[in-house]
């Protein structure tokens, strides 16, 4: 009956503002509730670099029931943890660590950015500084972020080579059956000279990727990947490895290199992959 009234909703164009409208509600709410929640927190500890709110904690979140097995045993950095939602904005850790790189480490003043799946915190900063493409397979879910966002298949896409100076893809990969094919495609709408931003959940743990690229069985995903749309869990070796074969210099910016940035709530342990043309 669900998939029947999607298929639906889909054929009328109502199933992406319907869905758009429930978690901007259920966003809406929930920031309200954490504000509340958390006024007794507000002073000295951690600090959003979106907003600029401190408090001695940020807002935890952890792996379901379903999800915690694959996360656990392969111990993959996915984003969980004891501070992840800002209370104030609910910016998440890893948009506040992609962040703090940009305004540490890169310059994007006078840059073209591709930003896949845009998360709403950095896209809104990104087009306060620069020009910003959105693309994403399902744009109809995120054009409450950028009204302008427009469809893209990351294994086909439009755009001439070398388009972009900088390309912001964060935990998008995971969900793409032929990855590599995306990868090469990135690679070549990169400028010469630019970089991209790659992040993934992954695991250092694992000796090679775990993967099943085609399979279509949500609860299967979760039980193996740990989420119901993710194909794969990254070794982070193998994941190094599959960007040089498309043509990447590939940084990988260690915790200890992130160290600076713990101040604003990030991933505990997560590196960051910086993609050189």
């Amino acid at each position: 009956m669900k998939e029947h009234l999607k298929k639906f909703l889909k054929k009328f164009k109502l199933y992406h503002p319907l869905q758009a409208f429930y978690r901007g509600v259920i966003a809406f709410a929930s920031n309200n509730y954490y504000k509340l929640l958390y006024s007794r927190y507000k002073g000295k500890g951690f600090s959003c670099n979106f907003c600029g709110a401190t408090y001695q904690k940020f807002v935890p979140e952890f792996p379901s029931s379903e999800t915690s097995g694959a996360i656990g045993i392969n111990e993959v950095i996915a984003g969980y943890g004891e501070n992840v939602y800002c209370p104030n904005c609910l910016s998440k850790n890893r948009e506040r660590l992609v962040l703090a790189v940009i305004q540490n480490m890169l310059s994007i003043e006078h840059k073209t950015i591709l930003h896949f799946s845009p998360e709403k915190h950095l896209y809104n900063y990104l087009k306060s500084k620069t020009v910003v493409t959105t693309v994403d397979l399902e744009p109809g879910f995120y054009r409450n972020i950028d009204s302008a966002i427009s469809y893209a298949n990351a294994t086909n896409l439009r755009f001439n080579n070398e388009s972009f100076d900088m390309i912001i893809a964060n935990h998008v990969l995971e969900h793409i059956p032929d990855d590599a094919k995306a990868m090469n495609e990135m690679y070549r709408v990169l400028k010469t000279g630019g970089t991209a931003i790659l992040q993934v959940p992954y695991s250092e743990r694992l000796p090679t990727t775990i993967e099943e690229p085609f399979i279509r069985d949500p609860k299967k995903q979760e039980r193996l990947f740990g989420q119901k749309d993710h194909v794969r869990i990254y070794s982070l070796s193998d994941y190094t490895k599959r960007l040089k074969t498309a043509g990447f210099q590939v940084n990988v910016l260690s915790p200890q290199k992130l160290e600076q940035f713990k101040v604003n709530g990030i991933q505990e342990n997560e590196s960051v992959i910086l993609c050189y043309k």
